[in-house]
């Protein structure tokens, strides 16, 4: 069918006028291409159509809780089934306990498990619970990392104020020296230090943890009486069954996680050692949909998945494979892709692109062609691709690359040009 966007262009006019700047957050798409779509009619396995009928291979897979398609048939039984018996009641249900079991089973590290809604809350639960142990206020955090969308970590400080980002240190990720001074600032007051599972942040190329520096981490909150929280809300269970952190051989205090934990049903959780047990039981968190009984069931049952099938090993090799024919179609049209992060976490950016024009003419171009790319954000594997959905991509891309070079000098992205002068 013919690409077009008239029902999506009339759905942005209408939610200008009742939702501020038409959308919000993340999930706003003004700072993409602006053929993009903003609204979506359905979602299944591994694609999306929007809102005119467009269908797109969808590689942010809801922007991460897509692990094991849209709409996995057991998954979401489970949530229909528990919705049946109960969801939102006035305490929560077994449920509850059976999935705090599961999770303390899982991850290495845990003996607790607490549950909440979004990955801000748990993070903020985190930071809560740090400095309930230690009765302490400095937090030490990775410049650039994200943490979520509450006035002490979201990125954008519009409406927040000096207080909200005070008892903050900040330092390099994967920088030892920058991490010991930011520690030695913190001084006789650190509580925690916050580190990503891998550097994860916009616009830059991903780093995968040096293990010199995740151990030093876990070294200088053992010398401060201090936590080590891993924050695994993005990448949890994408690169490993267990925190992500295990990979390097390294144990935090406090992990929190989100977005593929119930693949998209709505619940986040904090897991923690024994060391934090009674400072986790003595502050004040809730939240009327937190106890929630149907994502809980969700949950479990991406557990089961995640013990029981080959779903790590199938998305690193669905990543490899279009990892390595990207970089094919690429060359032979004379660009260069910038392919960083885990194959299964891949964030594809073109190379020698100061402006971001090629990226986004590319990406663009993608998306006509029913290929859903990110053209700065890094993007999902799911276990519901095909080997031939990624050989369609690497078709696509090809197709794109041949258009981007035929199209010769391209204008700078005004878009970014605002971006980074709100950021500075």
């Amino acid at each position: 069918m013919t690409w077009t966007n008239s029902k999506d262009a009339a759905l942005r006019e209408r939610a200008m006028a009742v939702i501020p700047n038409g959308m919000y957050g993340h999930q706003s798409v003004m700072l993409l291409p602006d053929d993009y779509p903003q609204f979506f009619d359905r979602a299944e396995g591994a694609y999306l159509w929007d809102t005119d009928g467009n269908r797109y291979l969808d590689f942010l897979c809801g922007y991460g809780p897509n692990l094991f398609g849209y709409g996995h048939a057991a998954i979401d039984q489970a949530y229909v089934d528990q919705m049946k018996r109960g969801d939102t009641m006035t305490g929560p249900g077994p449920a509850m306990v059976e999935l705090a079991e599961a999770l303390t089973a899982q991850v290495r590290h845990a003996d607790w498990a607490m549950f909440c809604k979004n990955g801000t809350d748990a993070t903020t639960m985190a930071m809560m619970v740090a400095r309930n142990f230690t009765q302490k206020k400095t937090i030490v955090l990775a410049k650039g990392a994200y943490h979520g969308a509450q006035p002490w970590c979201t990125p954008l400080k519009n409406g927040t104020t000096p207080s909200d980002r005070a008892n903050q240190v900040f330092y390099a990720y994967n920088d030892v020296e920058s991490l010991e001074a930011a520690v030695r600032e913190a001084g006789s007051d650190l509580a925690a230090i916050f580190a990503s599972p891998i550097k994860h942040d916009a616009f830059v190329d991903q780093e995968l943890p040096n293990p010199e520096y995740a151990r030093r981490a876990r070294e200088l909150c053992d010398e401060h009486g201090a936590l080590l929280i891993v924050d695994d809300v993005r990448a949890g269970f994408r690169l490993a069954r267990d925190c992500s952190w295990s990979l390097v051989g390294v144990k935090p205090d406090l992990s929190t996680w989100g977005k593929a934990i119930a693949n998209g049903h709505p619940i986040s959780a904090l897991l923690g050692a024994d060391i934090a047990r009674f400072a986790a039981a003595t502050i004040y968190a809730t939240g009327s949909f937190w106890f929630s009984a149907a994502p809980m069931a969700a949950s479990l049952a991406t557990l089961k998945l995640v013990r029981e099938t080959d779903y790590l090993e199938r998305t690193v090799a669905l990543g490899e494979r279009l990892r390595t024919g990207l970089d094919e179609v690429a060359g032979r049209h004379g660009f260069g892709l910038r392919q960083t992060g885990p194959a299964q976490l891949p964030l594809i950016m073109v190379d020698d692109d100061p402006t971001g024009a090629k990226g986004y003419f590319w990406n663009n171009a993608l998306l006509k062609r029913g290929v859903y790319f990110h053209p700065w954000h890094n993007m999902f594997m799911t276990t519901a691709m095909t080997d031939a959905d990624i050989d369609h991509a690497i078709e696509a891309a090809d197709d794109s690359f041949k258009l981007l070079k035929a199209a010769g000098p391209l204008e700078p992205v005004a878009k970014l040009e605002f971006l980074h002068s709100v950021a500075n």
